[in-house]
């Protein structure tokens, strides 16, 4: 669900609602009851990660999970 940024245009406060892309866009300040404007955003998202939170990494050199290390790899040819 994306957050939408408003502003109000009797008393400057701004403010973010997490709605539907169908939902139409609020028209009333929640602070004062002024009328407000969605602002346009940038439209990002910034996903951060634990770096261990992917759980262990498997490396040829040190096999994980119980796997055994495999001494020949077959090389993929790229066009």
């Amino acid at each position: 669900m994306p957050t939408y940024e408003y502003e109000c245009g009797q008393c400057g406060d701004r403010f973010e609602q997490f709605q539907n892309m169908s939902d139409k866009p609020l028209t009333r300040c929640p602070n004062c009851g002024g009328e407000v404007q969605r602002l346009i955003g940038a439209g990002s998202a910034v996903l951060f990660r634990h770096s261990g939170s992917s759980g262990p990494r498997c490396d040829p050199a040190q096999p994980c999970c119980g796997r055994e290390h495999r001494a020949t790899f077959r090389r993929v040819r790229s066009r």
